[in-house]
């Protein structure tokens, strides 16, 4: 991959919302996915995945947490420099996930 891979994960949609927002006007980054988790600190939790150069990465993670820890609470959150070329089939299903997530809500409209 030769880039990075960024993650965040924070209680209830509304922060990750905000977090992604930041994180993506803050560095040139590719959204690869988000994941819902039921249970997670007693709540539900969701990650977002995000992608890029490790510099861009970095930034926007920083910056997304920042915005969402403003609005909610931050569970955690990790940038992954250059990760390993098994880590990329994951990255892979994450974004095919998302593909998948949006063709099937817009067959509901």
């Amino acid at each position: 991959m030769g880039a990075a891979l960024g993650l965040i994960e924070t209680v209830g949609l509304g922060a990750a919302i905000t977090a992604l927002d930041a994180a993506s006007k803050a560095a040139d980054i590719t959204i690869i996915g988000y994941e819902r988790i039921i249970g997670a600190g007693k709540s539900v939790s969701v990650t977002v995945q995000i992608a890029g150069e490790v510099a861009a990465v970095q930034a926007a993670i920083d910056s997304g947490v920042m915005a969402a820890e403003r609005v909610g609470k931050v569970l955690s959150y990790r940038v992954i420099p250059r990760p390993h070329d098994e880590v990329d089939k994951f990255i892979h299903q994450f974004s095919k996930n998302l593909k998948n997530n949006n063709n099937d809500d817009k067959k509901e409209e």
